[in-house]
Formats: structure tokens, sequence, C-alpha cells
């Protein structure tokens, strides 16, 4: 089986110079969601046909304009405001650049036009070839926009805080010590909150605080060092 079929990880440098480790995702995990979003909008194509069946002509080119709007719209839009779509947000994926910033419409409509050259010669044969050579499983879409596409797990403790939170660290950082808070804010979510704890307590003297204070405290931290402020 090829590497580029399993979800591999692409490192990329934030300008504060720490490295950030994306995971990307497959085409088995994207064609999944892919699925999903096809059924919905296969779904919500019927159950609009049903009422415009009865406006005649008017009906029917209403039913065209919507069929546009459903195949073309309804990814363009959701990608480029959240970041992915209901299939997407199923599977826990995202689309992000390929420096892990947020797509804005330009990327997001460039990457779903391009889907029909993804598509041939039928089957998204020509995206699946791309996928399978690219190490980051990219298709022809995402290489001309310049996205990719990644598994976006939350979290996995609880909290009234806020994951978006934002905390400039009180002192300044080593690039060491700066890609040592980041990579905690990476593996963190797959550890025991017991373990977070744990190695949230090496740097007590940098949160100023034990337990889950300062893990989440590093996590804001992470945050701060990663631009998202």
């Amino acid at each position: 089986m090829s590497a580029s079929m399993l979800d591999t990880y692409r490192e990329v440098i934030t300008p504060e110079g720490v490295p950030l480790h994306l995971p990307a995702a497959g085409p088995i995990p994207r064609a999944l969601a892919w699925g999903i979003d096809f059924a919905i909008r296969v779904a919500g194509l019927l159950l609009m046909s049903i009422p415009l069946a009865f406006l005649g002509d008017f009906g029917q080119g209403l039913y065209a304009c919507l069929m546009f709007l459903t195949m073309w719209a309804y990814t363009i839009v959701q990608e480029a405001i959240w970041g992915r779509t209901l299939g997407k947000r199923v599977l826990n994926l995202r689309v992000v650049a390929h420096d892990g910033a947020p797509i804005g419409w330009m990327a997001s409509i460039t990457r779903n036009l391009l889907r029909t050259v993804d598509m041939l010669p039928f089957g998204y044969a020509l995206g699946l070839l791309s996928s399978l050579f690219d190490p980051h499983g990219r298709r022809l879409g995402d290489l001309v926009a310049g996205t990719v596409v990644v598994h976006d797990a939350a979290p996995s403790f609880a909290s009234t805080l806020a994951i978006d939170t934002v905390l400039a660290p009180p002192q300044p950082l080593q690039p060491a010590e700066q890609a040592a808070v980041v990579a905690f804010a990476e593996r963190a979510p797959r550890l025991s909150s017991a373990r977070q704890q744990e190695l949230a307590a090496i740097a007590g003297d940098l949160t100023d605080a034990q337990g889950q204070v300062g893990v989440l405290r590093l996590y804001a931290m992470a945050n701060w060092l990663l631009g998202r402020r």
C-alpha cells in the first residue's frame, strides 16, 4: 500500500519559528467525508423537488438554479467560512492552507472548481492518482490552491475555559522552549488527564499553576505562539 493512502504528518514552521505538525488526512477518510456530503446534497435536492414540481416551468428553472448552488456553493461557502463541510465535520477533518492557517474564499473557490479536473476521466481517478503520489495526500485542487486536508480532533479534556483562549508567556521563551510548549498542545489531547497534568507540572515555573489549570495555561500559550490571537 502506498504511504500516501495512510495519514501522514506535514511539518510547517510558524512565523515565530515553531515547528507545527499537521496530521494530513489520506484519501480514505476524505472519500468518506465526500460521500456524506454527497448524500446530504442529494437528500436536500429531493426534498426541494417535491414542492417545486407543482410550479411547472418556473419550478423547473428554480430547481436548476438550486441544483447548481447545492452542488457548488455547498462546499465553497462552508470551507471558506468554517474550513470544513458537514461531512468533514463528521470525520473530524478540516481544510487549511499549506502553512496551517485558515483558508480564504479564493483558496476555497479554486480547490472546489478544480474538482472538475480531479474527476477526470471518471470517479475522481486523476485526483486519486495525484493523492497517491503526493506525500500529504493532496489532489490537484489542493496543489493549485495551496491547501491540505488535516485531521482536526478536539482535545479530550473538558473545561470551562475556551479552547481558543490565548495567553502570552510571562517571559521570553527560547526556540526550544517554544517548540516544547507547542508539542505539548499537539500531543496532550491523546493523553490521559493525569498524564497531561504530570507533564504540565514540569513547566510549573512558566504557568505558575498546577493540575488542570496548568494544562489549560500551556494550551493558551501554545495558541499565542502559533499566532492565534
